[in-house]
């Protein structure tokens, strides 16, 4: 019997498409050969955060087997604007161990309101659909590697 059958696909991953939002089986020795949809041909890992909205959310928080790192973020926003390039470096730096997404609270407000956003800057991690973690306020690359690297995250599950 495989691992596949014996735990419960323990020897793939399920990754939500940045690009398409189609859910694709990643083999787990594979995530860091440059995977790439089979239904619209993009990346799965870019390097770069992809857009969250209400359309593409809980597909995203619940489905992934990867953990979700949010940046919930508006475009006036000065500490969000300042914190953009070290939150696309950790998505750089870390991809495929995390997936980085950003949601413009502007452009969201129910979805916003619905996760309890009261500052912005905020970041959310989620894995399997539940939230494990939430920072506010503006952190640079090192510091949020090291916010990242503290969470525990059960990546067996």
């Amino acid at each position: 019997m495989s691992n596949d059958q014996s735990s419960g696909s323990t020897d793939h991953t399920h990754v939500v498409c940045g690009e398409c939002n189609g859910v694709v089986r990643v083999p787990a020795n594979r995530l860091d050969q440059a995977p790439q949809c089979p239904q619209c041909h993009h990346a799965l890992f870019t390097g770069h955060p992809f857009t969250l909205n209400a359309s593409n959310f809980d597909k995203h928080i619940e489905r992934s087997d990867i953990p979700l790192v949010i940046d919930i973020w508006a475009p006036w926003c000065g500490p969000c604007q300042a914190m953009a390039p070290h939150f696309a470096e950790a998505a750089k730096r870390l991809e495929p161990r995390w997936r980085f997404a950003k949601l413009n609270s502007d452009e969201e407000p129910q979805l916003a309101s619905r996760l309890g956003i009261r500052s912005i800057p905020t970041l959310i991690v989620y894995h399997h659909g539940r939230e494990l973690a939430r920072q506010s306020g503006l952190m640079d690359v090192n510091r949020l590697t090291q916010w990242l690297n503290g969470q525990k995250v059960d990546r067996a599950a």
